[in-house]
């Protein structure tokens, strides 16, 4: 019999990673039907959503306070439809510090937690751990060394694969120029933090690549034509606003690439990148004493060493990505070590033998809880 499934994606990739198990669960003809928090992608697949992704999509503990009064109001807003539609099953999509709070609400609730796509808490904040062993049914996740982690800690975790690693690479685009991608980010106070500094590598490179900007689902274009307008204001930089970010990696010569979802998609892509992030001040001081990891990058955690280069913090400048970047535009020895190291990154995501994919695995491990 058809049930309802609350499903929880406040984020870009999680959107994208939310339609796709959507999917999924809608092939097998069980027939369930889902709402809750997500973004366009999983509009698309008929999921009824009670609040966009855009609504709490922040970072950084100086814009969290900043924006609170919002994201409570929407956490609550949530939770009185689960109230009014009791689901079967909650599915919920990396994005920790509202998911978190949310498995624990649900769990209150007696509504059966499967979380797919893990929060890094392998990475940082492993108190978290607790929440998760108590509020959390089963872990789905998408890197092959974080089912054995969770398993170590106690937590029901099955490894179903990595969603992007399945999807078939699109065509390049055609250009008379070299392409260069900038990828700021799929949330605002990303693009606001990073795009003027891409743009200002883009300069110092000149006008003999082709600079395209793919724009996440989770942002407004209007917003987004006003911030590329004020970050390129000035500098002759001639940059191309684009729809989708895998097209955009397919046909770059080499991109400049914030630390996220968007690292793997380069990678799997065969796309030499720079990896670029800046958070806060306060974020930073009080964020980097809870981190323990050699690298920032997703790309480089998986490969076990330092394949891209990370240019984190007061290390992000326009000089420095333009300096890397002009070791991966043409054939040198740097290009084609870093080619080599995503090659080996794309084989560890490589899917497992079969017809199944990561989704179908995931809505599998779902019905299992609310069949």
């Amino acid at each position: 019999m058809p049930k309802c499934i609350f499903i929880s994606a406040g984020e870009a990739s999680g959107d994208t990673y939310g339609a796709q198990l959507i999917s999924a669960v809608r092939k097998t003809g069980a027939g369930h039907w889902f709402y809750g928090l997500g973004g366009p992608k999983m509009r698309a697949t008929g999921c009824e959503i009670v609040t966009d992704a855009r609504e709490v999509a922040v970072i950084g503990l100086a814009e969290v306070v900043r924006h609170l009064p919002r994201i409570r109001g929407e956490f609550h807003k949530l939770l009185r439809e689960v109230d009014r539609r009791p689901p079967a099953a909650a599915v919920l999509i990396d994005f920790p510090d509202f998911n978190l709070r949310l498995a624990k609400e649900l769990h209150a609730r007696n509504v059966p937690v499967v979380y797919f796509v893990s929060p890094q808490l392998w990475a940082w904040r492993k108190g978290r751990i607790g929440q998760v062993k108590q509020y959390v049914k089963k872990m789905l996740v998408i890197f092959p060394f974080e089912e054995q982690f969770y398993r170590e800690q106690g937590v029901e975790a099955e490894y179903v694969g990595h969603p992007l690693a399945e999807l078939p690479q699109p065509a390049p685009m055609v250009s008379e120029k070299p392409i260069v991608a900038l990828l700021p980010g799929s949330r605002q106070q990303e693009v606001v933090r990073h795009l003027p500094e891409m743009v200002g590598a883009a300069a110092l490179l000149g006008s003999d690549y082709r600079y395209i900007l793919p724009v996440a689902a989770t942002l407004d274009r209007k917003w987004m034509e006003f911030q590329l307008e004020a970050a390129t204001r000035g500098t002759g930089v001639e940059v191309e606003m684009a729809d989708d970010a895998c097209v955009a990696l397919a046909s770059a010569r080499a991109s400049i690439v914030a630390s996220g979802t968007a690292t793997v998609e380069a990678a799997l892509a065969g796309n030499p990148f720079v990896v670029v992030y800046r958070v806060s001040s306060l974020t930073w001081t009080f964020g980097r004493r809870l981190v323990d990891l050699p690298h920032f990058a997703m790309v480089n955690l998986i490969a076990g060493r330092r394949v891209v280069p990370e240019l984190i913090q007061a290390d992000f400048t326009a000089a420095k990505v333009a300096e890397e970047m002009r070791k991966l535009l043409t054939d040198t020895p740097e290009r084609s070590q870093m080619l080599e190291g995503l090659a080996e990154v794309r084989a560890r995501l490589h899917p497992a033998a079969g017809t199944e994919t990561a989704a179908d695995r995931a809505a599998k491990a779902l019905l299992a809880v609310a069949p």
